[in-house]
């Protein structure tokens, strides 16, 4: 099948310098939306007419297989269909969509498909809209069931304009048909365009069925033109995927207030609270536990583990280097893992704990208020109150090693490259400069001394 999908307006009423068409409907492109969804049609080849600021749009999207066709001037979408004619195999239907049209269910474009049959029938989506205001109506002949025309809101008479079917643009038809139909359409009209609402009443004179449908959801046929738009398709969008996660068993506290950005898997007996915000590709195995207010991007948190409230995880731009969280660990809360951070079964990260570039073997314990940058921590471990890592020297990063089963005191500082070894123990308030042997102590020699008859000093009384 042909796919065009139209994407090369301006989106004045955006009021954004970022082309339309990359604004972000749950954490991707729309027009990533509306490709994905291309894609998943069998034998697809897609073309994306773009226009305004074209080339950025182009830059955003790496696949070879999509054909790029830029449409200068923008004169209407039977203009933008007619610069791609020539790139459509004939033998095939062709299909169009709207860039800014994200959320077209798949099921939704193979019930159109199939409508439209063998190439010998133009088949057009249409919706049933309480107010139709903007869009074009959709005027069926005497029977009630055959399309005699779609009608532009500014061309319409008040008779027209009453009808509540209107048309989404989406339509299949008949390539070779429509390469003739787009060669005949006229601009003669209010709007001074090339409509491809046109080709309906072209159809009817060359004999052609048109036929239409509708959709199971209106939503699948909004377009965005203003950042209100966006909002609403946003949160209709968020709505669909909390559907989705309760439809296959995750527990969630409130559906209305989850966001995924990216893609979410989640095992059995999962549960997420509320106000929790997921970003790129996250999994979460069986019967973990996502508390209140969790920010999760590029991770996998495995089975039983346990994420408390406010704790940011974030594996960075890159899914194939995301942070794991090993099974029944328990991070947080307020806790911060940054990219690279990578924790062993049974590992605790407590409240104002920071890892970035480090792995925690299992079992080992980073209950409050330390930072572990760059560093190599062996299994039962238990790291002290106010520990740091001092991995940077003002140009480059060392990394720190903790062999299995030491214990770091509170308020220790570990002056990377350093390794302390298996067994050793770190006192509390040291500064460890060199590297320590395993079994041994390590203690900075200090001298405490007691002052008698001192008195603390008092407040002065205020004049």
């Amino acid at each position: 099948m042909n796919v065009v999908v139209l994407a090369a307006g301006m989106g004045k009423r955006m009021h954004s310098d970022l082309p339309k068409v990359l604004h972000p409907i749950a954490g991707r492109p729309m027009l990533a939306h509306v490709i994905d969804t291309a894609k998943s049609l069998t034998n697809a080849h897609l073309t994306v007419v773009i226009g305004h600021r074209g080339e950025r749009i182009r830059e955003a999207f790496t696949d070879p297989s999509l054909q790029w066709i830029m449409q200068e001037p923008q004169l209407g979408t039977g203009h933008a269909v007619r610069q791609a004619a020539s790139h459509l195999n004939d033998d095939v239907p062709t299909l169009v969509l709207y860039g800014d049209v994200p959320l077209t269910r798949i099921d939704t474009l193979r019930r159109l498909s199939d409508l439209a049959g063998d190439g010998s029938t133009l088949a057009i989506l249409t919706v049933m809209m309480d107010d139709p205001t903007g869009y074009g109506r959709i005027v069926r002949g005497a029977d009630g069931k055959t399309l005699a025309a779609i009608v532009e809101e500014k061309d319409a008479t008040a008779e027209q304009r009453a009808i509540r079917e209107v048309n989404t643009g989406i339509l299949v038809a008949p390539t070779p048909a429509l390469k003739r139909w787009l060669a005949r359409l006229s601009n003669d009209n209010a709007q001074g365009e090339y409509y491809l609402t046109d080709i309906v009443a072209l159809a009817n004179d060359d004999g052609v069925p048109v036929v239409a449908m509708q959709p199971s959801f209106v939503w699948e046929t909004a377009g965005i033109n203003s950042k209100g738009q966006l909002a609403e398709l946003e949160r209709q969008a968020q709505k669909n995927e909390a559907e989705r996660l309760l439809a296959a068993g995750v527990t969630l506290a409130d559906p209305a207030r989850i966001d995924v950005r990216g893609t979410l898997e989640c095992g059995r007996d999962v549960s997420i609270d509320v106000g929790c915000l997921f970003e790129g590709r996250v999994r979460i195995d069986d019967g973990a536990a996502i508390g209140p207010y969790v920010v999760i991007r590029n991770a996998h948190v495995a089975s039983g583990v346990r994420i408390e409230a406010f704790t940011h995880i974030d594996g960075g731009a890159d899914a194939s280097v995301a942070i794991e969280i090993g099974k029944d660990a328990i991070v947080g809360p307020y806790a911060r893992l940054r990219p690279g951070a990578r924790l062993g079964s049974g590992v605790h990260i407590g409240n104002f704990v920071e890892v970035k570039n480090s792995v925690l073997g299992n079992d080992s314990k980073a209950n409050h208020l330390s930072y572990l940058g760059d560093a190599t921590i062996g299994s039962r471990v238990n790291v002290g109150a106010g520990t740091i890592t001092c991995n940077y020297d003002g140009a480059n990063k060392h990394r720190t090693i903790i062999e299995d089963d030491v214990h770091i005191g509170s308020d220790v500082q570990l002056v990377a490259p350093v390794t302390v070894g298996a067994g050793a123990t770190v006192g509390a308030g040291t500064t460890v400069w060199k590297d320590v042997p395993a079994g041994t102590l390590a203690v900075n020699q200090k001298t405490q001394v007691e002052k008698n008859g001192w008195k603390r000093p008092v407040k002065k009384a205020k004049v």
